[in-house]
């Protein structure tokens, strides 16, 4: 399932459709999302150095942790940050621009030898931030209709120092194709992902994002069975054994509109995280989201019986006679002598024996002939 949604990043937009995009929720209870999205991270810039995803450059918006974390992560993980395809916006340096103020640098960015590195001074400013993210995204890809991928470390970062509507407005302009902050074009956007600290908003906040977002991946707790009273030894066993363990949990909205929920596995180790799919008897896999109606969307068995019983009118009925069903194309009048297909006694003993026929007759003589037919029958479509 991990897989399956770094597979819709790779995979990236449609022409003329909103990028995908991925938000990342954790909290205190299961405080492992930085896992989740150091995973993410590394297998989208796999996938864009090997060519197989549709962004050919990635652009990190670093809150959180500092850029050279990422580039020894890179490393640790055998790859090697260029400024050929990978920029990162450093805002957690100088996120307010106090130390270029208290040491008097002016406005100069630092540049990393490694990989393209700008600093954001003033994280507040959103319309600057869309600007520089744009600039560094085409600073490595170019002009033209080649795509690049957005990464943002901690979205609650971002919550911190701007209001909600303008960091909804900053998601929506990156994932859409017009900006609404400046003149500019935004679709070279491939993908979208970031990160969030449930518990640190209010179910507003997290909220919008989550209707934004065409994926959603939530991190729970293992959930204890409760088998009688335990103690305290038991009780910090079960405890250690399972701390660096939980459920993951995404919601897929598809280009169809259905939306598809997916549970797995995870536990933290030190050489990352891993996923393990989860048994039919611990969760639930592959689950459609059903609409909640005020009728009963099944058959029960008697109507599935009633229903098997009904005969269609041109269906043979097994006799060895030919059927002669009046099918409204001639008139009553035409014919006295003529024995009319079905008399009521007929219909009367068949309903008697638990059968079903389905009979037509026309409503009057002066119906036209084909009015039963399909009008549009003649056309050649």
């Amino acid at each position: 399932m991990a897989e399956s949604i770094c597979r819709v990043l790779r995979d990236g937009a449609l022409e003329g459709e909103h990028a995908p995009a991925l938000t990342i929720k954790d909290s205190l209870h299961s405080a492992f999302g930085f896992d989740v999205f150091n995973y993410v991270f590394c297998q989208l810039t796999s996938n864009v150095l090997a060519g197989k995803s549709q962004a050919r450059g990635l652009v990190l918006v670093a809150f959180n942790r500092s850029p050279s974390f990422y580039i020894d992560l890179l490393k640790s993980r055998g790859i090697n940050a260029s400024d050929k395809w990978i920029g990162i916006l450093d805002c957690y340096s100088d996120p307010i621009g106090w130390k270029d103020r208290l040491l008097g640098c002016g406005s100069t960015s630092k540049l990393s030898p490694e990989a393209r590195t700008t600093i954001c001074k003033d994280v507040r400013d959103l319309k600057k931030l869309f600007y520089s993210i744009l600039e560094l995204g085409r600073g490595l890809v170019g002009q033209g209709k080649v795509r690049f991928s957005v990464a943002i470390d901690l979205v609650s970062g971002m919550l911190r120092h701007a209001s909600l509507q303008s960091v909804a407005g900053l998601i929506s302009n990156l994932r859409s194709h017009v900006s609404t902050f400046v003149l500019l074009v935004a679709d070279q956007v491939s993908s979208i992902f970031g990160l969030i600290h449930s518990d640190l908003h209010e179910i507003r906040a997290t909220s919008v994002l989550e209707y934004m977002s065409s994926m959603v991946a939530s991190l729970e707790p293992i959930t204890r069975s409760a088998n009688g009273q335990r103690g305290d030894l038991e009780n910090h066993f079960w405890l250690e054994q399972n701390s660096l363990k939980g459920k993951f949990h995404v919601r897929l909205k598809r280009r169809n509109g259905r939306v598809k929920v997916m549970c797995e596995e995870f536990h933290v180790e030190q050489a990352g995280i891993k996923f393990t799919s989860v048994s039919s008897g611990n969760g639930i896999i592959n689950q459609s989201l059903l609409p909640k109606v005020q009728f009963n969307l099944q058959l029960s068995e008697k109507e599935r019986v009633d229903r098997a019983k009904v005969v269609l009118p041109f269906e043979h009925q097994g006799n060895g006679k030919d059927l002669q069903i009046y099918d409204g194309r001639q008139s009553l009048t035409e014919g006295q002598n003529e024995t009319i297909p079905v008399s009521m006694e007929k219909l009367q003993t068949e309903a008697d024996s638990g059968k079903g026929e389905i009979h037509y007759f026309r409503d009057s003589d002066d119906e036209l002939l084909d009015s039963d037919e399909d009008p549009d029958d003649d056309l050649d479509i």
